[in-house]
Formats: C-alpha cells, sequence, structure tokens
C-alpha cells in the first residue's frame, strides 16, 4: 500500500478514535473538507460505511474502521485497552 497524505492519516487517526463519525463530524474537528481523504481511504478499504446516523438532518453516512486497517496497523482488538494497560507501557520515573 502507498503512503498515507498527511490529510488521509489525519482524518484516518479522527475516525479511529470516534467510531462510528459522520464527514461533518470530521470536518468540523479538522476544520477543512475531508471529500477527498475520506475516498482515498475508503479505497485503500482502510475504512467502512457502517451506516447512517437517522437522528441528524439528511441522515449522513457513518464511517468506522475496517479488517484491512486492523490488519495494516497490527491491532487484534477494536477494545480500547484499559487505563492500567495503557500506563503499563510507560516507563517508571
Amino acid at each position: 500500500m502507498k503512503r498515507l497524505s498527511a490529510a488521509a492519516l489525519e482524518t484516518l487517526a479522527i475516525i479511529a478514535y470516534k467510531q462510528p463519525v459522520t464527514k461533518g463530524e470530521i470536518e468540523a474537528i479538522r476544520g477543512v473538507s475531508s471529500d477527498y481523504a475520506v475516498q482515498k481511504l475508503l479505497e485503500k478499504e482502510l475504512i467502512i460505511i457502517t451506516g447512517r446516523n437517522e437522528k441528524l438532518p439528511g441522515h449522513p453516512l457513518v464511517y468506522s474502521t475496517s479488517k484491512g486497517f486492523m490488519d495494516y496497523f497490527g491491532i487484534n482488538s477494536a477494545e480500547r485497552p484499559s487505563k492500567d494497560q495503557r500506563s503499563a507501557g510507560r516507563p517508571i520515573d
């Protein structure tokens, strides 16, 4: 897979952290249009469309990371690590 642009990587990080997320939410965080970055991430199969947000006007598409994302980054579980697990990797002062 070719390298991701800074915009695509930033968009992917937002999707991974906030998922499920709409393009409008991504753009509110980034402050710029994310159409191209989202399209490229869909083409590379790093994100998927997981449905529509029925609570928002226009029912925008909702994006999440894909199995391809998990494989590419070597992630075994979609579960977030607990606070203890996150701090376990930090060096002790």
